[in-house]
């Protein structure tokens, strides 16, 4: 038992890439001093596996790109928008600090003494329409942000892998994947920033605005493009390092499940085994957390992932599979003749 925990700890996927060669198990025949060498390990044959399925267009074309953004402005549109009742009621129970100075008046953070206390309030003083206020600031500029988040995760993976040439690029995967998710967020947050600043004046100033229709002209009439800008970098700081972990996360726990979980190859599960394998890895890249987190953030997570592989399989994008050791590599190696 305890061997296998300590192989399973040598597995954590954020480890210098010259402690993941051997442990990425593509040495080929495995062998004692004392014994014959045991079977050799069973390779993928992606040439068949792309034989067989028919793509609708090349990996990192300007097609592929564009259905990827698109994917990602349903997969978040869809699913923030359908939170923006858990979502107003979160956001009415925290603390606002503004200036005095600035005389905006938020809601009494008092007021909301948990979440259940929050929707019964939020249901008696405005209906249940009152709980979707905000919907589409938040529809509109989360669809924008899938749209950078997930499309432009895409280009710079490409652009960074072909910067590093293929064995840096599968040596240094986790950090391509932290570098490319970080520079789609920052684009990403640009995008929502705008949306954001409105929904947030929409749902916590009583008598402000109840419609982006209203907040939008007046924010702009008080204070400029400013007031739609104002909040990016908090933005920034608060959703480039969630997105980088959750990202590198997702990837490398793809990688993992189909390597110690899943029996077979990749190129050999059905689609919809595929896209199990895609919302578990979602799920569990961000377990840590208190209760309420975990059932609001990792069900978003796993379902943006789920919605967005779906939309691939659905158009019959290029969906490669998790990263094998370039044959120079091993020959370098000595890992093949």
């Amino acid at each position: 038992m305890f061997s296998s925990v300590a192989h399973l700890a040598r597995a954590n996927p954020f480890n210098a890439p010259h402690l993941q060669l051997v442990q990425d198990g593509l040495a080929g025949p495995r062998s004692s001093p004392d014994g014959p060498p045991g079977p050799p390990r069973r390779t993928r044959n992606l040439a068949a596996a792309a034989v067989e399925e028919q793509y609708s267009c090349d990996y990192g074309s300007g097609r592929f790109f564009i259905l990827c953004g698109l994917g990602g402005i349903i997969s978040c549109g869809t699913t923030h928008t359908a939170l923006v009742p858990l979502d107003l009621v979160k956001c009415r129970m925290q603390v606002c600090i503004e200036m005095t100075t600035l005389n905006i008046s938020f809601v009494d953070p008092n007021k909301y003494k948990g979440i259940f206390n929050g929707f019964s309030i939020t249901l008696k003083e405005d209906g249940v329409r009152g709980l979707a206020k905000g919907w589409a600031p938040t529809f509109i500029g989360y669809s924008l942000q899938g749209l950078c988040k997930f499309g432009f995760y895409e280009v710079f993976k490409v652009l960074y892998s072909n910067m590093l040439g293929e064995e840096n690029a599968y040596l240094w995967r986790t950090s391509l994947y932290l570098a490319a998710s970080a520079s789609a967020e920052f684009f990403a947050d640009i995008a929502l920033a705008p949306m954001e600043a409105a929904k947030v004046r929409i749902q916590t100033q009583p008598g402000y605005a109840n419609t982006l229709r209203d907040a939008a002209p007046k924010m702009y009439q008080e204070e400029g493009l400013k007031a739609f800008y104002k909040g990016v970098a908090p933005l920034w700081m608060r959703q480039i390092p969630y997105t980088m972990m959750k990202f590198a996360c997702f990837e490398r726990t793809v990688e993992a499940l189909y390597k110690f979980v899943v029996p077979k190859p990749r190129s050999e599960c059905s689609k919809p085994e595929q896209l199990v394998v895609t919302f578990v890895a979602g799920y569990i890249g961000v377990w840590k957390g208190l209760f309420a987190r975990i059932i609001m953030i990792g069900t978003l997570t796993a379902l943006q992932w789920f919605i967005y592989d779906s939309v691939k399989v659905y158009f019959r994008l290029p969906r490669p599979p998790p990263p094998e050791m370039p044959e120079s590599l091993k020959k370098k190696l000595g890992y093949t003749q």
